[in-house]
């Protein structure tokens, strides 16, 4: 049987959500993270060397980084092709937002995460003012616009057609959808009606509400 080795708030809640879609046989082994340091618990590191989540096992087969978990499983076990693209076209479109989910879009959004908090860290006081002038000074003159930049991107791309490739939902949408959530939690995505419409429609679907119960929230990133 799959197991997954799920992480609160992370990228695992696509996996868990393509597992769902599949209705595929699987134990889920979840973890939290620190609540001071939100980082994943040392556990991991038995599991996969770089302690991250998520980890996919199938048998003696170990798989990292959620977007080639989402390719195995649906070349394995998506045999009807319901998620995988369907002809050349697709394909392109399809190749590069399982890649674009995490070499562009995520960057930004993570470095909001970290300045953020930065702001928010512990410090000696004579050391405050200017960590907050560095954080909001990368945060308003680098950051937000990449965020901006690429959320509008999504959202003209989105204008073209219900989904990421074509006329129908691919794995591709699903490895898109945490930056998309990530970007609507943080307030980087607000104001864009595609977008806006696209989450809807996914978070509509059943299997996706099936694994947000699985992992016991409410929301992807609650």
């Amino acid at each position: 049987m799959l197991k997954l080795h799920h992480l609160d708030r992370s990228r695992s809640q696509r996996v868990l959500w393509l597992l769902e879609e599949l209705q595929l046989p699987y134990e889920l082994v979840r973890y939290s993270r620190d609540p001071k340091t939100l980082l994943a618990p040392a556990a991991l590191r038995d599991v996969h060397p770089l302690g991250k989540s998520p980890v996919l096992e199938d048998g003696d087969r170990v798989i990292a980084e959620s977007g080639a978990i989402l390719e195995y499983l649906v070349e394995r076990f998506d045999h009807e092709g319901a998620f995988a693209p369907r002809d050349e076209e697709e394909r392109l479109r399809y190749r590069y937002w399982m890649h674009y989910a995490e070499g562009s879009a995520m960057p930004p959004l993570l470095m909001t995460l970290v300045f953020t908090r930065l702001k928010q860290a512990p410090m000696p006081f004579f050391v405050r003012p200017i960590a907050r002038r560095v954080a909001d000074g990368a945060l308003r003159g680098y950051i937000a616009p990449q965020v901006r930049l690429h959320m509008d991107y999504v959202e003209r791309e989105l204008a073209r057609s219900t989904w990421l490739c074509g006329t129908r939902i691919t794995a591709a949408d699903i490895q898109m959808s945490f930056p998309l959530e990530a970007a609507t939690a943080r307030g980087g995505a607000q104001g864009r009606p595609n977008i806006e419409a696209f989450l809807e429609r996914i978070r509509a679907r059943p299997a996706y509400q099936r694994a947000l119960a699985q992992a016991g929230v409410t929301e992807p990133l609650a």
